[in-house]
Protein backbone atom coordinates (compact mmCIF):
# COMPACT_ATOMS: atom_id res chain seq x y z
CA UNK A 1 0.00 0.00 0.00
CA UNK A 2 2.54 2.50 0.98
CA UNK A 3 6.47 1.92 0.39
CA UNK A 4 9.15 4.18 1.78
CA UNK A 5 12.70 3.27 0.22
CA UNK A 6 15.92 5.41 2.00
CA UNK A 7 13.56 7.93 2.78
CA UNK A 8 15.47 11.49 4.25
CA UNK A 9 14.87 14.93 5.15
CA UNK A 10 16.93 18.15 5.92
CA UNK A 11 16.49 21.18 7.16
CA UNK A 12 19.50 23.11 6.11
CA UNK A 13 22.56 21.02 8.73
CA UNK A 14 19.60 19.17 10.17
CA UNK A 15 19.00 15.87 9.12
CA UNK A 16 14.78 14.87 10.76
CA UNK A 17 14.68 12.10 8.61
CA UNK A 18 17.75 9.81 7.49
CA UNK A 19 17.31 7.20 5.35
CA UNK A 20 14.16 5.43 6.77
CA UNK A 21 12.58 2.41 4.54
CA UNK A 22 8.99 1.21 6.20
CA UNK A 23 6.12 -0.54 4.49
CA UNK A 24 2.62 -0.53 5.44
CA UNK A 25 0.59 -3.13 4.20
CA UNK A 26 -2.72 -2.99 2.89
CA UNK A 27 -6.14 -3.45 5.63
CA UNK A 28 -3.34 -2.80 8.17
CA UNK A 29 -3.44 -0.69 11.59
CA UNK A 30 0.07 0.57 11.76
CA UNK A 31 1.83 2.09 14.77
CA UNK A 32 5.05 4.38 14.36
CA UNK A 33 6.43 5.09 18.04
CA UNK A 34 9.36 7.17 19.02
CA UNK A 35 10.56 10.28 21.07
CA UNK A 36 9.88 13.47 21.03
CA UNK A 37 12.24 14.96 18.06
CA UNK A 38 12.49 11.59 16.79
CA UNK A 39 10.80 13.26 13.06
CA UNK A 40 7.50 11.46 13.43
CA UNK A 41 6.12 14.25 12.27
CA UNK A 42 8.36 15.06 9.67
CA UNK A 43 7.80 11.82 7.92
CA UNK A 44 4.11 12.24 8.23
CA UNK A 45 4.57 15.12 6.59
CA UNK A 46 6.90 13.78 4.08
CA UNK A 47 4.95 11.11 2.72
CA UNK A 48 1.71 13.05 2.53
CA UNK A 49 3.01 15.63 0.83
CA UNK A 50 3.02 18.44 3.00
CA UNK A 51 7.11 18.61 3.06
CA UNK A 52 9.31 17.61 -0.07
CA UNK A 53 12.19 14.49 0.86
CA UNK A 54 15.60 15.33 0.33
CA UNK A 55 16.31 11.78 -0.64
CA UNK A 56 13.94 8.67 -1.30
CA UNK A 57 11.51 7.25 -2.82
CA UNK A 58 7.63 7.00 -2.02
CA UNK A 59 5.33 4.58 -3.47
CA UNK A 60 1.44 4.61 -3.20
CA UNK A 61 -0.60 1.62 -4.52
CA UNK A 62 2.58 0.64 -6.54
CA UNK A 63 2.85 4.41 -8.23
CA UNK A 64 5.79 6.17 -7.55
CA UNK A 65 4.37 9.51 -5.42
CA UNK A 66 7.95 11.38 -4.61
CA UNK A 67 7.41 14.45 -4.54
CA UNK A 68 3.34 14.56 -5.36
CA UNK A 69 1.28 17.86 -3.58
CA UNK A 70 -0.82 16.67 -0.68
CA UNK A 71 -4.19 17.75 -2.60
CA UNK A 72 -2.62 15.15 -5.52
CA UNK A 73 -2.38 12.37 -2.63
CA UNK A 74 -5.46 13.65 -1.18
CA UNK A 75 -7.16 12.61 -4.77
CA UNK A 76 -5.51 9.09 -4.88
CA UNK A 77 -6.91 8.36 -1.28
CA UNK A 78 -4.02 9.04 0.72
CA UNK A 79 -5.38 11.73 3.78
CA UNK A 80 -3.13 12.73 6.84
CA UNK A 81 -5.03 14.10 10.11
CA UNK A 82 -3.09 16.98 12.90
CA UNK A 83 -1.90 16.73 16.01
CA UNK A 84 -4.67 19.65 16.49
CA UNK A 85 -7.70 18.91 14.26
CA UNK A 86 -8.51 21.73 11.60
CA UNK A 87 -12.37 22.39 11.63
CA UNK A 88 -13.95 25.42 10.33
CA UNK A 89 -15.52 27.09 13.43
CA UNK A 90 -18.42 28.92 12.15
CA UNK A 91 -19.66 26.17 10.36
CA UNK A 92 -22.02 23.11 12.31
CA UNK A 93 -20.74 19.63 12.03
CA UNK A 94 -22.97 18.76 9.05
CA UNK A 95 -21.37 21.54 7.06
CA UNK A 96 -17.99 20.80 8.06
CA UNK A 97 -18.52 17.18 6.72
CA UNK A 98 -20.16 18.75 3.08
CA UNK A 99 -17.27 20.84 2.57
CA UNK A 100 -15.09 17.48 1.70
CA UNK A 101 -15.90 16.41 -1.34
CA UNK A 102 -13.75 18.64 -3.84
CA UNK A 103 -14.89 18.87 -7.99
CA UNK A 104 -18.04 19.70 -6.95
CA UNK A 105 -20.03 21.08 -9.91
CA UNK A 106 -21.47 23.71 -7.59
CA UNK A 107 -18.08 25.40 -7.04
CA UNK A 108 -18.29 26.75 -10.35
CA UNK A 109 -20.46 30.37 -10.28
CA UNK A 110 -21.48 29.15 -13.67
CA UNK A 111 -22.82 25.79 -13.02
CA UNK A 112 -24.55 27.53 -9.55
CA UNK A 113 -26.69 29.56 -11.85
CA UNK A 114 -27.11 27.13 -15.66
CA UNK A 115 -27.03 23.77 -13.77
CA UNK A 116 -28.78 24.08 -10.94
CA UNK A 117 -30.87 20.58 -10.84
CA UNK A 118 -26.93 19.06 -11.14
CA UNK A 119 -25.87 21.05 -8.36
CA UNK A 120 -28.84 20.10 -6.33
CA UNK A 121 -28.31 16.61 -7.59
CA UNK A 122 -25.02 16.60 -5.92
CA UNK A 123 -25.94 18.42 -2.90
CA UNK A 124 -28.46 16.05 -2.18
CA UNK A 125 -25.75 13.35 -2.39
CA UNK A 126 -23.22 14.74 -0.40
CA UNK A 127 -25.87 15.59 2.02
CA UNK A 128 -27.06 12.16 2.29
CA UNK A 129 -23.42 10.65 2.91
CA UNK A 130 -22.45 13.20 5.68
CA UNK A 131 -25.48 12.31 7.65
CA UNK A 132 -24.29 8.50 7.02
CA UNK A 133 -20.63 9.29 8.21
CA UNK A 134 -22.57 11.24 11.49
CA UNK A 135 -24.22 8.26 12.09
CA UNK A 136 -21.25 6.26 12.25
CA UNK A 137 -19.68 8.34 14.34
CA UNK A 138 -22.90 8.71 16.75
CA UNK A 139 -21.90 12.35 16.38
CA UNK A 140 -26.09 12.96 15.01
CA UNK A 141 -27.00 14.61 18.11
CA UNK A 142 -24.08 17.48 16.88
CA UNK A 143 -24.88 18.21 13.17
CA UNK A 144 -26.31 21.34 13.23
CA UNK A 145 -23.53 22.04 16.00
CA UNK A 146 -20.75 24.89 15.16
CA UNK A 147 -17.73 22.89 14.87
CA UNK A 148 -15.66 25.29 17.03
CA UNK A 149 -18.21 24.41 20.37
CA UNK A 150 -17.02 20.49 19.92
CA UNK A 151 -14.87 18.66 22.33
CA UNK A 152 -11.06 17.91 21.61
CA UNK A 153 -12.01 14.54 21.45
CA UNK A 154 -15.19 15.05 19.36
CA UNK A 155 -13.20 17.56 17.07
CA UNK A 156 -10.55 14.39 16.28
CA UNK A 157 -13.97 12.06 15.42
CA UNK A 158 -15.38 14.98 13.21
CA UNK A 159 -11.72 14.98 11.64
CA UNK A 160 -12.06 10.72 10.75
CA UNK A 161 -15.39 11.65 9.43
CA UNK A 162 -13.81 13.86 7.23
CA UNK A 163 -11.56 11.09 5.59
CA UNK A 164 -14.94 9.32 5.10
CA UNK A 165 -16.37 11.52 2.96
CA UNK A 166 -14.03 10.94 0.05
CA UNK A 167 -13.50 7.32 0.89
CA UNK A 168 -9.92 7.43 1.88
CA UNK A 169 -7.72 3.86 1.03
CA UNK A 170 -5.01 5.50 3.81
CA UNK A 171 -4.97 7.62 6.86
CA UNK A 172 -2.42 8.78 8.58
CA UNK A 173 -3.47 9.59 11.90
CA UNK A 174 -1.15 12.67 14.17
CA UNK A 175 -1.50 11.41 18.20
CA UNK A 176 -5.05 11.02 17.10
CA UNK A 177 -5.84 10.52 20.78
CA UNK A 178 -3.87 13.83 21.96
CA UNK A 179 -5.83 15.75 24.86
CA UNK A 180 -8.71 13.37 25.36
CA UNK A 181 -10.77 12.16 27.78
CA UNK A 182 -10.53 8.25 27.98
CA UNK A 183 -14.07 7.81 27.76
CA UNK A 184 -13.44 9.54 23.70
CA UNK A 185 -10.67 8.15 23.20
CA UNK A 186 -12.57 4.62 23.28
CA UNK A 187 -15.00 5.87 20.73
CA UNK A 188 -12.12 6.67 18.93
CA UNK A 189 -10.73 3.46 19.41
CA UNK A 190 -13.78 1.66 18.15
CA UNK A 191 -14.03 4.21 15.03
CA UNK A 192 -10.96 3.47 13.75
CA UNK A 193 -11.35 -0.53 13.93
CA UNK A 194 -15.00 -0.13 12.70
CA UNK A 195 -13.55 1.64 9.49
CA UNK A 196 -10.38 -1.17 9.28
CA UNK A 197 -12.48 -4.04 9.44
CA UNK A 198 -15.94 -2.92 8.03
CA UNK A 199 -14.68 -0.45 5.33
CA UNK A 200 -11.21 -1.89 4.50
CA UNK A 201 -9.57 1.36 5.62
CA UNK A 202 -5.33 1.00 6.44
CA UNK A 203 -4.31 3.15 8.88
CA UNK A 204 -0.83 4.10 9.96
CA UNK A 205 -0.23 6.64 13.53
CA UNK A 206 1.63 8.45 15.82
CA UNK A 207 0.77 7.83 18.93
CA UNK A 208 2.42 8.09 22.13
CA UNK A 209 -1.00 6.43 24.50
CA UNK A 210 0.53 2.67 24.21
CA UNK A 211 -2.71 1.96 25.62
CA UNK A 212 -5.09 3.38 23.01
Amino acid sequence: MIEVQKLSKKFGGLTAVNRVSLEITRGSITGLIGPNGAGKTTLFNVIAGNLQPSSGRIFFDGEDVTGFASHDLFHKGLLRTFQIAHEFGKLTVLENLMMVPGRQTGESLFAAWFKRRLVQKEEAIVLEKAKEVLRFLNLTELENEPAANLSGGQKKLLELGRTMMVSAKVVLLDEVGAGVNRTLLREIGDAIIRLNRERDYTFFMIEHDLEF
